[in-house]
């Protein structure tokens, strides 16, 4: 639909995207089923209402537009609840979170974007490249109070926010040299997208979906030419730039997903950028291809388990209870609490949270967002604080830290649950 899609000739057009503002700010007023996820919603009707009531939308200023516009952090739940998303009738459509991506990529246009910080922070693969070579005295730093101080001044991420600390060893490098899956790969083989966060993070999680898929038959391969999935330069406006990576991750992709390699992610953010942005933002069959078979890692396995059942023979450690967040974009892809079935697997009985940590990539990061994001994310540190579960678990790993942030608690990816039932446990000492 040419109001969302970032091919057509009016999607930069200011004066249109505010008309499509008015007409969907109207219609989210009269229904409000959304008030409770985010503060776009509650400030936007709270400033509707204090004009007098829905009638009054089109009084709303530029810079109340822009108010809502910076507040929306892309969780994508309203897409998921509103009853007015793209399946119904023309005159009715709304999709909030695209119509807000809109309205950010024509402020950075403009001029008026998030900044030279977001900007900074979506170099991604550059930031991580330089870091994990001098990892010990970057993560040092991270400690240093005055390192972070300006930290912050350069790169706009608070100085209390607790960061993840980067490895010495990148997946890519352990992947090459790891120990091999002998005897072949009777259930096929996937192409693993691991992440920028996984290559030069939480290289763990990696590790842990090759040794479960390796160890249930299914081999990986890692194709040489993959980037970060460029959320963050969406999160920063630059829509051209995200289709760079777009295109780049297309190109690396596709010659395994036509050698019959599907695509797994280990994290939700990137698994829905792939299958849901890439198609619009690029809009070429290529990228419809890749998206139809990408899947969340978990997802897959579940996939592979109803056609023929996953080992369930484990000899390592093993946990009767585990409260496990459901997070925004893990929701948003709409596949079902798959990471929840994967772990009952092993035994364990798996509460799960269903509440917003507000870090949805670098916003909640971001020193001008903090604030708001620990009160978005109060309620989900509250359950897991009174949660006496012997493990906490959760898909987003930058969720998982600002978890660890609040509770003191240490949330581990739902595959590391899986490769500790395994016995399976990852070698990487980052």
């Amino acid at each position: 639909m040419s109001l969302y899609d970032p091919l057509a000739p009016n999607y930069y057009d200011t004066a249109d995207a505010r008309v499509e503002r008015d007409r969907t700010f109207h219609q989210c007023s009269d229904c409000r089923v959304c008030v409770k996820l985010c503060p776009s919603f509650k400030d936007l009707f709270r400033m509707i209402d204090d004009l007098g009531g829905t009638d009054q939308v089109g009084d709303l200023t530029g810079e109340q537009h822009r108010h809502v516009v910076d507040e929306c952090y892309q969780c994508k739940l309203c897409y998921v609840i509103c009853p007015y998303t793209p399946d119904q009738q023309q005159e009715w459509v709304i999709d909030f979170p695209r119509l807000m991506l809109r309205s950010l990529s024509i402020q950075h246009n403009e001029g008026n974007g998030p900044g030279a910080n977001a900007r900074l922070l979506a170099r991604t693969d550059l930031q991580g490249k330089v870091a994990s070579t001098a990892a010990l005295i970057v993560n040092k730093s991270l400690e240093f109070a005055p390192a972070r101080r300006v930290m912050e001044k350069l790169t706009g991420v608070s100085a209390v926010r607790m960061l993840p600390r980067y490895t010495r060893v990148r997946f890519s490098a352990w992947f090459k040299r790891r120990s091999r899956l002998t005897g072949g790969a009777p259930r096929g083989e996937v192409t693993v997208f691991p992440t920028c966060l996984v290559e030069y993070q939480a290289v763990e999680i990696g590790q842990a979906l090759v040794n479960v898929y390796e160890h249930n038959g299914i081999g990986c391969t890692l194709p040489a030419g993959q980037v970060c999935c460029g959320m963050p330069w969406l999160d920063a406006g630059d829509t051209e730039k995200f289709a760079e990576h777009a295109q780049k991750n297309v190109n690396a992709l596709l010659p395994s997903v036509r050698a019959g390699k599907p695509v797994v992610v280990p994290q939700p953010t990137c698994a829905y950028v792939l299958k849901h942005e890439y198609p619009d933002f690029l809009g070429t069959d290529a990228a419809r291809e890749v998206a139809a078979n990408t899947f969340d890692a978990s997802e897959y396995l579940m996939v592979r388990h109803r056609e023929s059942p996953l080992s369930t023979s484990f000899n390592g450690t093993r946990y009767t209870s585990i409260v496990w967040q459901n997070a925004c974009h893990y929701r948003a892809q709409q596949i079902g609490p798959k990471s929840r079935d994967i772990m009952a697997l092993t035994g364990a009985k798996v509460e799960m949270i269903e509440r917003c940590s507000a870090i949805d990539g670098t916003w909640g990061l971001r020193a001008e967002n903090v604030e708001t994001a620990k009160k978005i994310a109060k309620p989900l540190m509250e359950k897991i604080s009174r949660s006496e579960a012997q493990l906490v678990a959760g898909d987003c790993n930058l969720s998982n830290q600002a978890i660890r942030e609040d509770t003191g608690k240490r949330p581990v990816h739902p595959l590391q649950v899986l490769a500790r039932a395994y016995g399976l446990e990852g070698d990487q000492d980052a």
